[in-house]
C-alpha cells in the first residue's frame, strides 16, 4: 500500500493513462481523417481518460507496476472510409496512428527534459525531472509493445496490409487469441534470453544522459 501511495508511482501511473488516451484518440482522428466517424460518433475521440479504461492494460498492469499497458480499443469501420481510400491502407495508417503519437510523446518528453535541465537544473533532478524522463521511457515502450507485429497489436494490422491476401484468413483467425497472445510471444522471448525491450530502454536512458551538460 506504501509503494501505491508514493507520488512518483502515483505520477506515474497518471502519465500512462494519459499516455494511453492520446494513444486511443490518434486512433479515432486517424480514423475520422480518413472518413470514418464511428468512434467519434461513440465518443472515443477524446483525450478524457475515462473513455479508453480498459481494466486489465489501463488498470491492472499500471498499479503493478508494468510499463507498457493498452486502452479499450476503439473502433474502427474501413467501410466508411474514403472512396480513395484503400481499406487496407486505411487501417495501416489508423493503426500506426497510435504508436506515432507515443514516439511524438516521448520526443516532446526528452525536449522538456533537456529544457528544463538547462533552464532548471535543480528541478530537473528532483521528482519533476524524474516523471519526465518515466514519461519519456514509457512512451518509446508503450510504441515498441504496440508494434509488435502480433495480433491483436497495432503492429499486427501494419503487417496485414504487406501480407499476401491468402495469408489474411490465418492471420485475422490468430486475432481469436486475444491481447495475451502477444505477453505469451514476449515472455517465451525472454525465457530464451531475448528482451526486444532492453535496445530500447537503453536507448532512452542514452538519449536522456546525452541533453544533460
Amino acid at each position: 500500500m506504501t509503494d501505491l501511495l508514493d507520488p512518483i508511482r502515483l505520477a506515474s501511473i497518471l502519465v500512462m493513462w494519459l499516455s494511453l488516451s492520446v494513444h486511443e484518440w490518434a486512433h479515432a482522428r486517424s480514423a475520422y481523417a480518413l472518413g470514418d466517424n464511428t468512434a467519434k460518433a461513440l465518443g472515443r475521440m477524446t483525450l478524457d481518460p475515462m473513455a479508453h479504461v480498459d481494466f486489465v492494460g489501463t488498470l491492472l498492469l499500471p498499479l503493478i507496476g508494468v510499463p507498457f499497458g493498452w486502452a479499450k480499443p476503439v473502433p474502427v469501420n474501413p467501410t466508411r472510409f474514403r472512396r480513395d481510400v484503400k481499406m487496407s491502407f486505411g487501417m495501416m495508417l489508423t493503426a500506426a496512428a497510435g504508436p506515432a503519437s507515443n514516439v511524438v510523446l516521448s520526443v516532446l518528453c526528452l525536449g522538456f527534459f533537456a529544457a528544463l535541465w538547462h533552464v532548471a537544473p535543480t528541478l530537473a533532478e528532483g521528482p519533476a525531472g524524474q516523471i519526465v524522463a518515466i514519461a519519456m521511457v514509457m512512451n518509446l515502450l508503450l510504441a515498441v509493445f504496440n508494434m509488435v507485429p502480433i495480433p491483436p497489436l497495432d503492429g499486427s494490422r501494419v503487417a496485414a496490409h504487406f501480407m499476401p491476401r491468402s495469408l489474411l484468413p490465418f492471420w485475422h483467425g490468430v486475432e481469436r487469441a486475444g491481447i495475451f497472445l502477444p505477453f505469451l510471444v514476449i515472455w517465451g522471448l525472454r525465457a530464451v534470453g531475448i528482451d526486444i525491450f532492453a535496445p530500447f530502454v537503453a536507448l532512452s536512458y542514452d538519449l536522456l544522459r546525452a541533453v544533460i551538460p
